[in-house]
């Protein structure tokens, strides 16, 4: 409780996305710039809770992912500084000015494609466990003090893009090296539809998630939420989804299904019984996937819930494929 608290932010810096949530149409309209206004002002506030808290913002943008800020660079002293202020704390200035600066840059670099590709999550995801894990491990010679290495990480991801079924296999590998690393991933969808994949990076990781109903109260969201550390959310009360969406991707076209087949070898997903493990290679018994077409129900449930239970472990075959009713 009184060591230091190292932060991860991930923002979406999907322009079309926020185009559509700066719209007057929306119930409560949020735009980039009063966005990043209140992002500044969280992290500040995670920078001032603590001397030895350490900072690191990633920015998730569309085709790729990039650093915005590091903590230990500003320590170095990279001569990017921006010019003394006798009215303002210098970390505060610098954090907003190295933010702000780094962020209209790769925003002017995606400026001119003619169609946005999909935001690049995972990648600044994986940036961010690199970065946490450098921390913790540091090698000799470096810049990461003691408080540092020994900081409580986490990482927080504000959203507005919706899910990319293809990213489903990468953030599951991403979510089983949070849990390796103990790192708590906190989610806050801003805008756009509910994210499957989020909910169960934040529930298996014992973090937050947090759908945002009132966007204009975004800044109390934050800072009453996602601003105290992990190593303090047993005593206040931060709240938590209701119920977590546990639905997969298939692998073989990278839908989210409601109802998948398992291979009893390597549980890869399909949407559809198959003669042959497209990942493992093994091959089927045929009545096995006869008996397995012959169950599929004629209409899926609408809702994702289940209307049945799947087969216990005992009387699954060694070598075929097994329903998974999600």
């Amino acid at each position: 409780m009184d060591g230091s608290s190292h932060l991860s932010l991930i923002i979406d810096l999907s322009p079309s996305q926020w185009h559509l949530s700066a719209q007057s149409s929306n119930p409560h309209p949020l735009s980039f710039q009063t966005f990043l206004s209140h992002v500044l002002t969280f992290v500040n506030s995670h920078i001032a809770s603590k001397h030895e808290n350490t900072l690191a913002v990633f920015g998730a943008l569309p085709g790729k992912s990039s650093m915005l800020y590091s903590s230990l660079d500003a320590d170095s002293g990279n001569g990017n500084d921006p010019p003394a202020d006798a009215n303002s704390y210098r970390p505060f200035k610098v954090v907003n000015s190295v933010v702000t600066n780094n962020t209209q840059k790769e925003l002017d670099l995606i400026g001119g494609l003619t169609e946005e590709p999909p935001v690049a999550l995972v990648g600044a995801l994986t940036k961010a466990l690199c970065f946490i894990n450098r921390l913790a491990h540091p090698p000799s010679g470096s810049l990461v003090d003691e408080a540092a290495a020994s900081a409580d990480p986490r990482i927080l991801i504000l959203s507005v893009s919706p899910d990319l079924a293809a990213s489903y296999i990468p953030v599951m590998n991403s979510i089983f090296s949070a849990q390796k690393l103990k790192v708590t991933i906190d989610v806050c969808k801003v805008f756009g539809e509910e994210t499957v994949f989020l909910q169960q990076a934040a529930h298996l990781t014992g973090g937050s998630y947090i759908y945002l109903e009132r966007r204009d109260a975004f800044l109390q969201y934050l800072i009453m939420s996602f601003l105290p550390p992990p190593s303090l959310r047993h005593i206040i009360a931060v709240p938590r989804q209701d119920k977590v969406d546990f639905r997969a991707a298939c692998f073989c076209h990278k839908n989210i299904v409601d109802i998948g087949f398992v291979c009893s070898v390597c549980l890869s997903i399909f949407c559809s019984p198959v003669a042959v493990c497209s990942t493992c290679r093994t091959k089927f018994p045929m009545k096995t996937l006869q008996r397995l077409n012959a169950s599929r129900p004629a209409i899926p449930p609408a809702n994702g819930v289940s209307n049945g239970s799947p087969r216990p472990p005992s009387a699954r075959p060694s070598t075929g494929m097994s329903a998974s009713l999600r």
